[in-house]
């Protein structure tokens, strides 16, 4: 798995649904959510997306569209 992505909620729904369109699995790391489970403050915290290795160049040449 490579990470292609890491910023705002937001902005990770809206990259996810791109690759999703395109075929491309993705995975969520949903950083801001875990830390705030734990009782520590989202300041400084991403989402991350990753996509298996052999779709990582497609995933990050759609993302360059976005």
């Amino acid at each position: 798995m490579e990470k292609v992505f890491s910023g705002s909620e937001v902005m990770a729904l809206s990259a996810k649904n791109k690759l999703e369109e395109a075929g491309i699995t993705v995975m969520t790391k949903n950083n801001i959510q875990s830390g705030t489970l734990v009782g520590l403050s989202p300041i400084g915290q991403a989402v991350e997306l990753y996509v298996n290795d052999n779709d990582a160049q497609r995933a990050k040449d759609i993302l360059a569209e976005i």
